[in-house]
């Protein structure tokens, strides 16, 4: 009898788990930012995860049949679910409907299957859905409920998000940062934001999770992290009172969520360890360098697809040496 070898595509699991099994590990590491966004934004957070799930589960589920023409059995591996709450956790908590659907399709539709599936996204497919978002829809994107308005939705009352007050302070309105929450708010997410990026103890509980069952290493959210409380903790020393403090960096924004959830994906992250620090490191500094100087409040998102893309590049960078491979001698 033949032997066949045969190789496919990332993600490439060496541990005896499945992906399959990685991947619900994933959505349980999820939970406690998603059980917290429930209690903190009410019917809104549900709307928004119930929509963006079932779309991403359709939109897969339709593609793979009427388009691709193959079997339907991806919508049962987790990706598509996992990328649906990811979807809804960079959402605002006030979004219409119509408007989720559309993220979805652009998630599932052209940021994974117009690629091929899973294992042959460049690009983070919820990360590549809520830019788009972003984009196409700023004024929607960019209104923050306030905390507390349980059985609010649509007509929630918003608030300006602790980034929004950085980016202003960086603007010139210093006294800006005197409206800031404190540092323990922001830990355990009293502030506005995106439903699933507030609280970031529990992101850190998921990713303690995540690092206990081994579906992730350390490498990606400690080098994006120390990065960034390094270099805004150099800028606060440098003006203090236009920089906030390297611990407010930390605990806004979707800084923790991209490094903990989305910039780990086995697909488009590097997959040597070497690599996955240097990955980490830039995402860090463009999401600092965004923050500060660029247009937009949060830069997580961008650094990070625009990582995706250097991904091949790193992982050719710092490729293993081959089993057996003789080093010349000079």
């Amino acid at each position: 009898m033949e032997n066949k070898l045969i190789v496919s595509l990332s993600p490439h699991v060496h541990s005896g788990d499945s992906v399959k099994k990685n991947m619900y590990g994933v959505l349980i590491a999820l939970l406690p930012a998603l059980l917290f966004s429930f209690y903190t934004f009410g019917v809104g957070a549900v709307v928004i995860t119930a929509t963006s799930v079932v779309s991403c589960l359709f939109f897969e589920w339709a593609i793979a049949k009427f388009l691709l023409k193959r079997n339907t059995n991806s919508i049962t591996d987790g990706s598509a679910i996992i990328t649906g709450v990811l979807l809804a956790f960079n959402l605002p908590s006030n979004l219409p409907v119509w408007i989720i659907v559309l993220g979805a399709l652009f998630a599932i539709g052209v940021g994974k299957m117009s690629f091929g599936g899973l294992g042959c996204n460049p690009f983070n497919p919820a990360l590549a859905g809520r830019v788009f978002l972003l984009l196409s829809f700023p004024v929607q994107m960019t209104s923050w409920p306030v905390v507390g308005q349980l059985s609010a939705y649509t007509d929630a009352a918003t608030a300006a998000t602790p980034l929004n007050l950085m980016k202003q302070a960086v603007g010139g309105n210093a006294a800006a940062l005197n409206d800031l929450p404190s540092s323990l708010d922001l830990f355990l997410g009293n502030h506005p934001g995106s439903i699933g990026e507030i609280s970031a103890l529990a992101l850190l509980i998921g990713l303690a999770f995540m690092l206990w069952k081994r579906i992730i290493t350390w490498h990606i959210p400690v080098a994006i992290l120390a990065t960034v409380f390094l270099f805004t903790g150099i800028m606060h020393l440098v003006n203090p009172e236009v920089y906030a403090s390297p611990l407010i960096h930390l605990f806004t924004g979707g800084l923790m969520l991209g490094a903990i959830f989305m910039a780990t994906d086995y697909v488009t992250s590097p997959m040597s360890k070497k690599g996955m620090l240097i990955y980490g490191v830039c995402i860090g500094v463009l999401t600092v360098v965004i923050r500060l100087f660029g247009a937009y409040p949060e830069g997580m998102s961008f650094a990070i697809l625009i990582m995706n893309g250097f991904t091949p590049l790193i992982n050719n960078y710092c490729k293993p040496k081959r089993f057996g491979e003789v080093a010349k001698k000079k």
